[in-house]
C-alpha cells in the first residue's frame, strides 16, 4: 500500500525519516543496518527533543544494544521477525515493562510495570526496537499535549502550536521522523484528532482487532505512521492474538498488503455536519469537499448523509466521564489532586454531585449513538467526514476552545466510532493557509478494517502524501 521514499533522498544521517518498508528493505539489501538507523536516530532526537518534548523513557543506549544484536541477525541472514532493526515508539500508558506509568500526571507515584502490555509484546517479539515512549496529558483526558508531569509537547509543523491528543507524544515524534512506528490508544479521536493535526495516518481499527490492556468500552490501540503502507505493516503485528483482553476478536488472518482499493461502485455518505459540538472550519469544509470528488471521479456514489451525533448525546457522554473520573481521583490526597491540571480537575468536579442515575443515563446515550451508526451503514458502504473541526489551536491550551465546559466539543466527528465500534482512518487531505495539516476521516463497517486500509491507501495515491516532513529539516523549528 503506497510508495516508499526514495533512499537516494536521503543521506545517512538521515536514516530516521525513512519509512519502515524501505528500512527494511535496505537491511535486507545490505545498503545500511539497524545501528546505522538508530545512530541517525538517536543524533536527531538529541537536536530535536529539547524543543518538542514528545518523549518519555528515552533509552538511546539500550536502543543501539539492541540495534547492535539486529545488525548481526541480518547479516546473518536470520532477521528475528517482520520487524527486525525498526525503530518504534508507544504511548505512556501502554506498559513496558521496568517502567513507571505516570498517566501524564505528577500526582502519581507509580511502581514500575512488571511486564509489556499486549502491544509492545508483540512488537518486541518481531523485532523492533522500542527506544522510548511518547508523551501524553494528564490521564490521558485531553486532546492536547499539556501535562502536569511530561514537559509540554508541540506540533513540529509550528511550534507554537498543539500536536492534539491524547497521544500527543507519538504524532509529535511521528511528524518529526523520530523513526517510523509509533503506536497510540484512541477512546474518542485520541489517535485520529493528533494524526489530522500533524498530517499523519492515524488509524482506530475495530474494537478487539489489536488486544488492548487495560480494556475499557470504545478504548482501542491503533498505528500511528507518516503513511499507510506502514500502518499496514503495523496492522499484521498489533493484530496478533493476547489473552490479556477480554474483549478482543478472535484471530482473523488478514492479507493486510492487499493493494489499494479505489471505490468503484461503493455508497460514500459525505458527512460535512457533525450535529453538534464546534462550528466546521470553512478551509477543513473545502478540503473534504475537494475529497469527497476524487472519490466521485474514481467512481463512487458520493451522497450527503444526516450526523449521527447530536447534543444530548454529547452532553450525556460529558456527564458519564466526568463522574467516572471524579470517581478515580476523588481519594487522593488534596495535596496530590491540587497536581492534576487544573482544566482536568474543574472539569472532572462536575461529576461530584451527579447521580448513579444520571451517570447510566449519561453512559446509555453512547448505545443510542451505536444505534444511529449502525441504521447509517444500512443505506451507505463508506463513510467520509472531517477527523476535526478546526486547524490545530495553540500548545498551552488542554483543548481547542481551551474551556473545561466544554471538553468534548471537538469530538463529535470521532468519538461516535469509538462506541460504534467501526474502524476509522485518518489520512492527510490538504493544508490550511497558514500549513496547518488537515485530515480526512474514513469510516467503514465493523470488521471491515482491511477495506479502511485499502481506501486509506488509494486516498493517498490519489491526494499524494506529504511531500516533506518537518523532521527532514536540518534542525527544529525555532
Amino acid at each position: 500500500m503506497g510508495d516508499t521514499p526514495m533512499l537516494e533522498r536521503l543521506p545517512m544521517t538521515r536514516l530516521h525519516a525513512l519509512d519502515a518498508t524501505a528500512m527494511l528493505s535496505g537491511y535486507a539489501s545490505g545498503d545500511f543496518t539497524p545501528r546505522d538507523v538508530i545512530e541517525s536516530l538517536n543524533a536527531h532526537v538529541t537536536q530535536w527533543e529539547p524543543q518538542l518534548c514528545a518523549l518519555y523513557a528515552w533509552e538511546p543506549e539500550r536502543a543501539l544494544t539492541e540495534a547492535a544484536a539486529s545488525t548481526e541477525r541480518w547479516r546473518k541472514g536470520e532477521p528475528q521477525g517482520a520487524l527486525d532493526g525498526v525503530p518504534a515508539t508507544v504511548k505512556e500508558l501502554i506498559a513496558t515493562e521496568g517502567h513507571p506509568i505516570p498517566l501524564g500526571t505528577a500526582a502519581l507515584e507509580p511502581a514500575p510495570a512488571t511486564a509489556d502490555a499486549p502491544c509492545a509484546a508483540r512488537l518486541r517479539e518481531a523485532g523492533a526496537i522500542i527506544f522510548a515512549k511518547t508523551t501524553i496529558p494528564d490521564f490521558g483526558m485531553l486532546s492536547s499535549g499539556l501535562s502536569s508531569f511530561h514537559h509540554l509537547a508541540r506540533n513540529p509543523w509550528d511550534l507554537s502550536t498543539n500536536p492534539g491528543g491524547s497521544s500527543a507524544g507519538a504524532a509529535a515524534a511521528a511528524a518529526a521522523c523520530y523513526g517510523p512506528l509509533h503506536v497510540g490508544t484512541d477512546i474518542g479521536g485520541s489517535v485520529r484528532l493528533p494524526a489530522a493535526w500533524c498530517g499523519l495516518t492515524g488509524f482506530k481499527p475495530t474494537l478487539g482487532r489489536i488486544p488492548i490492556d487495560p480494556y475499557y468500552t470504545g478504548r482501542c490501540a491503533g498505528p500511528m505512521t507518516r503513511g499507510v503502507a506502514d500502518a499496514a505493516l503495523m496492522m499484521a503485528t498489533l493484530s496478533l492474538p493476547d489473552s490479556r483482553d477480554a474483549t478482543s476478536l478472535p484471530y482473523e488472518q488478514v492479507d493486510w498488503f492487499a493493494p489499494a482499493e479505489p471505490p468503484v461502485g461503493l455508497r460514500v455518505g459525505l458527512m460535512l455536519d457533525a450535529g453538534c459540538g464546534m462550528s466546521l472550519d470553512p478551509e477543513i469544509a473545502v478540503a473534504i469537499e475537494a475529497a469527497a470528488r476524487i472519490f466521485e471521479d474514481a467512481g463512487a456514489v458520493v451522497v450527503p448523509v444526516s450526523p449521527v451525533m447530536n447534543q444530548a448525546i454529547l452532553d450525556g457522554v460529558d456527564v458519564f466521564w466526568r463522574a467516572k473520573f471524579w470517581g478515580d481521583i476523588k481519594d487522593l490526597d488534596e495535596s496530590k489532586r491540587s497536581l492534576v491540571l487544573p482544566y482536568i480537575t474543574e472539569w472532572a468536579r462536575g461529576g461530584e454531585d451527579v447521580s448513579g442515575v444520571e451517570a447510566v443515563r449519561g453512559f446509555n446515550r453512547t448505545f443510542e449513538l451505536r444505534a444511529t451508526c449502525a441504521e447509517l451503514f444500512d443505506s451507505v458502504d463508506v463513510v467520509i467526514s472531517p477527523v476535526t473541526p478546526n486547524v490545530s489551536f495553540p500548545a498551552d491550551w488542554a483543548s481547542p476552545l481551551n474551556d473545561p465546559a466544554r471538553p468534548f466539543d471537538h469530538c463529535a466527528w470521532t468519538l461516535p466510532w469509538n462506541m460504534s465500534e467501526q474502524p476509522a482512518i485518518s489520512v492527510n487531505c490538504g493544508f490550511s493557509q497558514e500549513g496547518t495539516p488537515i485530515g480526512l476521516q474514513i469510516v467503514t463497517p465493523r470488521y471491515k478494517d482491511l477495506q479502511a486500509l485499502q481506501l486509506a491507501a488509494w486516498f493517498e495515491s490519489q491526494c499524494g502524501r506529504v511531500e516533506r516532513w518537518p523532521g527532514e529539516a536540518d534542525s527544529p523549528p525555532a
